[in-house]
């Protein structure tokens, strides 16, 4: 009872809305996905990328998040708007994990990933995701801190979107993005559930390397966004925390959704 009450406040909260330091090596490994079996019904199933990991990269890999924050999104989302959530047997919504050359992503028009700081995208990897994204798909970067993991990513995410053909730019606060159903006013720094407590309640994770959360993108020849990156804050952990403590669930879960729910909306309609 107690955690539905903070589920409850959360829903009204939201329809009121009008408004650890680097891991660093060198090489590869790579992160295998789970052998979860392939849903598709039409209606929204949630995507995850599973993605090979740099030795040199910082965070934790694709799995940070999984697979609460995969299930309380569609949930949500199920709540919030007209979308039709794809359910299991159970009742619970249907998720799934992809790689990027796996046939199925094809069929994921949203594909969230998760610490891309941590992130390797072979040569074949990158001409899947770069013909999924031409194609018409839409991937969310999430959660990664400081100067460093940027680097990284942004190494990685040129191998399948040239800088010379796609800029990278801080997304404007008048974009659509940012009020296809809530107006949000400036961009939250959401940190981990334990970084917060464990710091005092600070939102910076790595302190002034992080200090400013970013919103950026990279658009396709029609000026629509198909690489969305959320850095130095963590949208995942809104979704995957919001039963875990009521002071966590009262500060960041609102704006972790409202957010989720207009990149959702933006993906599909653009």
């Amino acid at each position: 009872m107690r955690r539905l009450l903070w589920l409850f406040v959360g829903v009204l909260t939201l329809a009121a809305m009008a408004s650890a330091a680097p891991q660093r090596g060198f090489g590869r490994r790579t992160a295998m996905a789970p052998n979860l079996p392939w849903v598709y019904d039409g209606d929204f199933v949630f995507c995850r990328l599973a993605f090979s990991e740099s030795r040199d990269g910082d965070g934790g890999g694709w799995s940070v998040d999984y697979p609460r924050a995969d299930l309380n999104f569609p949930f949500r989302l199920g709540e919030l708007t007209s979308a039709r959530i794809s359910h299991d047997a159970r009742g619970d919504a249907n998720h799934v994990v992809v790689t990027p050359t796996d046939p199925h992503l094809f069929q994921c028009p949203f594909v969230m990933m998760t610490e891309p700081g941590r992130a390797y995208f072979s040569d074949e990897d990158a001409a899947a995701l770069r013909q999924y994204l031409e194609k018409g798909g839409f991937l969310w970067a999430d959660d990664f801190w400081g100067e460093y993991a940027w680097a990284i990513w942004e190494r990685e995410i040129r191998k399948v979107m040239p800088a010379s053909e796609y800029p990278i730019f801080d997304v404007p606060m008048s974009h659509p993005i940012f009020n296809m159903k809530y107006l949000i006013h400036k961009i939250p720094q959401i940190p981990s559930i334990t970084f917060w407590f464990g710091s005092g309640f600070q939102t910076s994770e790595r302190y002034a390397d992080s200090a400013v959360p970013h919103v950026r993108a990279i658009e396709n020849a029609q000026g629509h966004i198909v690489v969305l990156m959320t850095h130095n804050t963590d949208f995942g952990d809104a979704w995957e925390r919001e039963g875990d403590d009521r002071r966590y669930f009262d500060t960041f879960a609102s704006a972790g959704y409202a957010f989720g729910v207009n990149v959702f909306m933006y993906a599909m309609t653009h």
